[in-house]
């Protein structure tokens, strides 16, 4: 299987299945030097692991990270990076009844179109356990950030037709809901749309928002490396996403010319600003110093107790009613891999623009 490869100099490979022995990603590229514990990352891991809430999976996995190599007395050697979690709660049996049967909304009939081989317990490699490896690698590369004076925030913006209120917006709000949204007032009335959809065997789609502050203008380039096409890559690599937008986005295409130019000013001490960031932070590919604001938007999961019609391996029409235990919705779990993914772009980006510009490279040596 080709792509489970992702970066250029921070790069990382995912591996494992849902209800393979366990998941893991090994991280090349990382600077030696940086303190780096199981701890750190397993912050990143709680904030993704099943069983938080009502509105998530009851899959009982504790997703305790292991780091099996390229850290040496609490600090990176340099040297690839190996992580590992075990899979402890695979309940197999609930996936009999689809072996021989295509979930609607889920990759099973164009694995077995590709591949003509595909391991239905769980989806494989197309589960949502397969983020474990990006938020464990995202962990460091957030680390790795925050030591440059960059920070990641993402959170929920809108569960179905409920959406945030950015008068009533508190970052200390994200961590006080089971949702992750900045306004209190608006997880409620999530919560009550969400009551109703799993009373109906349903499931709803979202919208996650991030800010990444802190970064330098400079990164990125004005070609097939932009970073905002990097960051959108790295989204829609994300299972269930089908939506990026950056800025004003959609809302970009409603406006003139005049609405939607940032335009530049010098302040007091002589720096050049902008009065608005319409452009959400980068334009013409390259970062321009101001926040970095982008929206990814997810679907409802596919895995829903309400009947629906599809298809067999036998090319009959049939009702299927999925069984097992399923996330309601994917967004609350799906913030910290937004927050990761995007940790892992800047990581990246930040060790290409050290080669340039030839001053800043003679600088680092000295010369």
């Amino acid at each position: 299987m080709y792509g489970s490869t992702f970066g250029n100099i921070f790069r990382i490979t995912t591996w494992g299945e849902s209800h393979g022995k366990g998941i893991g990603v090994v991280v090349d590229g990382c600077p030696a030097g940086l303190s780096l514990s199981e701890e750190d990352i397993q912050q990143f891991l709680d904030r993704r692991k099943p069983g938080q809430s009502r509105y998530t999976t009851k899959r009982n996995e504790a997703d305790r990270i292991e780091i099996l190599s390229g850290v040496f007395e609490g600090k990176t050697t340099g040297t690839p990076i190996s992580l590992m979690v075990f899979n402890t709660d695979q309940r197999s049996r609930d996936y009999g009844e689809i072996a021989n049967s295509y979930r609607p909304g889920h990759a099973d009939l164009n694995y077995d179109r590709k591949y003509g081989f595909r391991d239905y317990r769980g989806g494989g490699r197309s589960s949502g356990r397969e983020t474990i490896g990006r938020v464990a690698a995202g962990a460091i590369a957030a680390k790795f950030l925050k030591e440059l004076g960059v920070s990641v925030s993402a959170y929920t913006c809108s569960i179905g037709p409920v959406q945030i209120n950015r008068e009533y917006f508190s970052k200390e709000e994200i961590l006080n809901n089971a949702l992750y949204m900045p306004d209190a007032q608006a997880a409620q009335k999530a919560q009550e749309y969400l009551e109703k959809c799993m009373k109906e065997t349903n499931s709803s789609g979202g919208m996650v928002e991030c800010e990444i502050t802190g970064v330098p203008a400079g990164l990125g380039e004005p070609a097939f490396e932009k970073l905002d096409a990097a960051l959108a890559k790295a989204m829609f690599s994300i299972g269930a996403v089908k939506g990026f937008e950056i800025g004003e986005g959609m809302n970009a295409a409603r406006l003139t010319g005049l609405e939607n130019n940032d335009a530049y000013r010098m302040d007091e001490e002589g720096n050049i600003v902008k009065k608005t960031n319409h452009s959400g932070g980068i334009t013409g590919g390259i970062s321009d110093g101001t926040p970095i604001l982008f929206r990814t938007a997810f679907k409802p999961t596919p895995s829903v107790a309400a009947p629906q019609e599809t298809v067999n391996r036998q090319g009959e029409n049939i009702e299927l009613c999925i069984k097992g235990r399923h996330d309601p919705i994917i967004v609350p779990r799906a913030v910290v891999v937004v927050e990761s993914m995007a940790a892992l772009v800047l990581a990246d980006a930040m060790l290409a623009s050290m080669t340039t510009r030839l001053d800043r490279i003679k600088e680092f040596f000295g010369k």
